[in-house]
């Protein structure tokens, strides 16, 4: 299967990153491909909302989001990763999914995966996860699942967390 790995973190090598890496792990040794695109790396502007993607079927802005949205539509299974800040997704993360517009009717039918990350427990980080599960299911999505890396805020805390083997996990799992 194809999977293709979002990382909304700003922070590189972070415990989003540590966990996606995981995840990738597992889904290498069930012999899935994956790429993970890191948002931090691209350059990818807010939407206009000129909405001429719903005449055009493309996005007039000339960033990198055209090809990281087909990238997203021929992804068989999708992993959505952010930290927690202020009690939502990051903005780039965010920035990212408001620009799936042109094409947001063609992106259900894939398996989704979860992953969030903060400082708070499982309860501070909910409304990430609800947010990340409910637009990606009106979609026509199945979220599987969500990994939970409560409680890590500096780089590498998660290691060693029930998060690092739940993330290895699901990508053993994908397809299944």
């Amino acid at each position: 299967m194809n999977v293709v790995i979002v990382n909304g973190s700003p922070r590189a090598k972070g415990n989003s990153d540590l966990l996606c890496d995981e995840l990738i792990r597992g889904a290498k040794e069930a012999e899935h491909n994956t790429e993970k695109i890191s948002l931090r790396d691209c350059t990818i502007n807010s939407c206009k909302a000129c909405y001429a993607c719903f005449r055009t079927g493309k996005c007039i802005q000339k960033d990198d989001m055209a090809e990281i949205l087909d990238k997203v539509k021929n992804a068989d299974v999708l992993v959505l990763a952010s930290p927690t800040y202020f009690m939502t997704m990051t903005g780039q993360m965010k920035i990212f999914i408001d620009r799936l517009i042109p094409d947001w009717q063609g992106l259900g039918g894939k398996e989704v995966y979860i992953i969030v990350t903060g400082h708070d427990s499982k309860e501070g980080l909910k409304r990430t996860a609800n947010d990340l599960s409910d637009i990606f299911s009106c979609l026509g999505n199945t979220v599987k699942s969500v990994i939970w890396g409560e409680g890590v805020w500096q780089k590498g805390e998660v290691i060693g967390t029930k998060a690092m083997e739940e993330a290895y996990q699901a990508g053993k799992s994908i397809g299944r």
